[in-house]
């Protein structure tokens, strides 16, 4: 017998048929229409899934999440203070949305997290200084943001990263020398920015480091030869800056370098002997210097491609690396070059070569000025001993 009592259970059945059951209080979260039990969810896997709005509070009782990946999505509004109670945390990505206003500083209670990807968003404000608490960090990704201020040094407490980008956002003042702490880094990229003063000497603790990108700055100073002891380096971005001074012997030996971008800067004195050393470069990149002397043959010892050498005041004669000479006299300031004479040794271009030529050199190395290129017989970039044996051999051969 169907009883009054049993209509009314069976409709109420019917009536949440038809309205969908909803998330259990208490018990799941409800976001972005899917339900989600709170004791078991430990990862959230919606990167690249079209979501759209702003992130939900009620993230923030997911208090077993371990990952939480929202990155590449259309999210907006600023990220909510809950995301600080997911203190199981170990990766939190929400890279690559539209997320604005700050870092919320309940971020500082994930003390487990290992990756933190934030780029590409549209955050402000500063890179706050409690950052140093997040300890057990192994990536720091705040890149392509809108952060102002200054670098701050306490990151140079996160001793773990591997891989820090803070590239591409408005951060002024100078690279902090603290930086010389994270000796486990790989990458170190602070391009795109405006960032002044020198590269700091403590970079060359960072032996680990296969790719440094300090390009599109404001940076002065020289090149410190402390980059010499970037050994594992294959890609060396310094480009777009104020650089000045010669560019250091050291760099001969970063031998697994690929790219080499020096260019756009202010660099002068010749291009250093060693830089022939580079065998594996694909890239070598030094045009819009100011470049002096000849170019070292050694240069041809690189890999795939011709070095970009234009717009520099580079004299002839200019190698050739098998596909024609590298660069061309109309690409090249040649007012201050020194025309040596056609014949090898003849010092005071009098057509003869002798023991006047002789002491010409050796007056010339004795004095405090500096000998030209016509004085350096051998070639290997200095003028010596080894060009006073060699003057004398070519006069015993005459």
């Amino acid at each position: 017998m169907i009883t009054k009592q049993k209509i009314i259970y069976l409709l109420s059945i019917f009536s949440l048929m038809s309205i969908g059951w909803g998330c259990i209080d208490g018990v799941e979260v409800e976001l972005w229409g899917e339900c989600y039990n709170i004791e078991t969810t430990t990862e959230l896997h919606l990167q690249n899934s079209g979501l759209t709005g702003e992130i939900p509070p009620e993230i923030g009782n997911l208090t077993n999440l371990t990952r939480l990946y929202l990155y590449e999505n259309q999210l907006i509004g600023e990220i909510p203070p809950e995301i600080g109670d997911l203190t199981n945390l170990t990766d939190l990505s929400l890279s690559g949305n539209q997320l604005t206003g700050g870092i919320p500083s309940e971020i500082e209670n994930l003390v487990n997290l290992s990756g933190l990807w934030l780029g590409d968003n549209q955050l402000t404000g500063e890179i706050p200084s409690w950052i140093e608490n997040l300890t057990n960090l192994n990536i720091l990704n705040l890149g392509g943001n809108l952060l102002t201020v200054e670098i701050p040094p306490e990151i140079g407490n996160l001793v773990n990263l591997s891989g820090l980008w803070l590239g591409d956002n408005q951060l002024t003042g100078e690279i902090p020398p603290e930086i010389g702490n994270l000796t486990n880094l790989t990458v170190l990229s602070l391009s795109y920015i405006e960032l002044t003063g020198e590269i700091p000497p403590e970079i060359g603790n960072l032996t680990n480091l296969y790719q440094l990108s300090l390009h599109y700055n404001q940076l002065t100073g020289e090149i410190p030869p402390d980059i010499g002891q970037l050994t594992n380096l294959g890609y060396l971005y310094l480009h777009n800056n104020q650089l000045t001074g010669e560019i250091p012997p050291e760099i001969g030996n970063l031998t697994n370098l690929t790219n080499l971008f020096l260019h756009y800067n202010q660099l002068t004195g010749e291009i250093p002997v060693e830089i022939g050393n580079l065998t594996n470069l694909t890239h070598l990149y030094l045009y819009n210097n100011q470049l002096t002397g000849e170019i070292p043959v050694d240069i041809c010892n690189q890999g795939d491609s011709t070095p970009s050498l234009f717009n520099n005041n580079l004299c002839p004669p200019y190698p050739d690396c098998g596909e024609g000479p590298i660069t061309y006299e109309n690409e090249q300031d040649t007012s201050e070059c020194v025309e040596c004479s056609d014949t090898l040794g003849d010092l005071n271009d009098d057509g003869i070569v002798n023991i006047i030529d002789i002491v010409d050199m050796v007056n010339c190395i004795l004095s405090d000025n500096r000998c030209d290129i016509c004085y350096d017989i051998s070639g290997d970039g200095f003028v010596d001993v080894v060009d006073v044996v060699e003057l004398v051999n070519i006069i015993l051969d005459i």
